[in-house]
């Protein structure tokens, strides 16, 4: 084990960077899996990480021992002050435990002839986990993000996915319209004026769920490539949903209508 207790460690830079920096995860296809789930979810499809680093204290978690003597944490292992490993954790109870790892690529290129969700400018980096997560809980295996969504591989989309990406192909800074042009299903994307409600939509084709930000919706040239559009009906006094939960909504709507009773 490499134990580093100053914040002036190169190697404690290299990670603060990858943590903090999408050019820095784009340079070295590395990225940094915090907590214990994300990393056995990685494990499951992928193998043993490049690197295990760890807090003084979580090096005395009974969970991440047992991991670590498990033969799954491979070679490298570093040890960082609790102090250092705060600097690094995303969240307010650090997991002692985090995972360098190379990016996973999508072992598939666009396929227009099967669903797909496509984000336009989804910025929030928790609701784009939520949204993968979702889409992977109801079998949607393709995601198309466009240029300026938040970064799908940064720690704190991650975590907010819980593991959702290692079963997913993940599609940055996609040309939407160029994809929806050439669709053979469905296209359909979300408008609270739209006369049609997504629950009186044909789903059992193959579809493509567009959504647009949190604020703006889709941009016109996604709008004017997404033939149809439904509205949620939304019988309480609010006036939308969240994004997230306007894409769980439709997405289960498609599982449900396919689903043989």
């Amino acid at each position: 084990m490499k134990h580093i207790a100053s914040r002036e460690n190169p190697h404690f830079k290299a990670l603060k960077k990858l943590c903090q920096s999408g050019r820095e995860r784009r340079k070295t296809g590395q990225i940094l899996l915090d907590g214990m789930h994300l990393i056995e979810s990685y494990v499951q499809q992928f193998g043993s990480p490049e690197e295990i680093v760890v807090s003084e204290s979580g090096a005395q978690r009974r969970e991440i021992v047992s991991y670590l003597e498990s033969g799954h944490a491979g070679r490298s292992v570093s040890v960082l002050a609790d102090m250092l490993f705060e600097d690094l954790a995303i969240v307010e109870t650090p997991s002692g435990i985090m995972a360098v790892v190379m990016q996973p690529r999508s072992l598939h290129g666009f396929n227009q002839e099967i669903d797909a969700v496509l984000l336009d400018g989804i910025q929030d980096p928790g609701n784009l986990g939520s949204i993968l997560r979702s889409a992977a809980a109801a079998g949607f295996r393709q995601v198309l993000l466009s240029a300026d969504c938040a970064q799908a591989w940064s720690p704190k989309t991650l975590r907010a996915a819980m593991g959702a990406h290692f079963m997913l192909d993940i599609h940055e800074s996609s040309d939407l319209p160029a994809f929806l042009s050439g669709y053979r299903g469905q296209a359909v994307l979300t408008a609270l004026e739209a006369p049609v409600t997504v629950y009186a939509l044909d789903l059992k084709g193959p579809v493509a769920w567009v959504f647009g930000s949190e604020g703006q919706g889709v941009r016109p040239e996604v709008a004017e490539s997404t033939p149809s559009s439904v509205r949620i009906p939304m019988p309480g006094a609010t006036e939308s949903l969240n994004v997230a939960a306007a894409v769980a909504v439709c997405l289960f709507e498609t599982v449900r209508q396919r689903q043989k009773y």
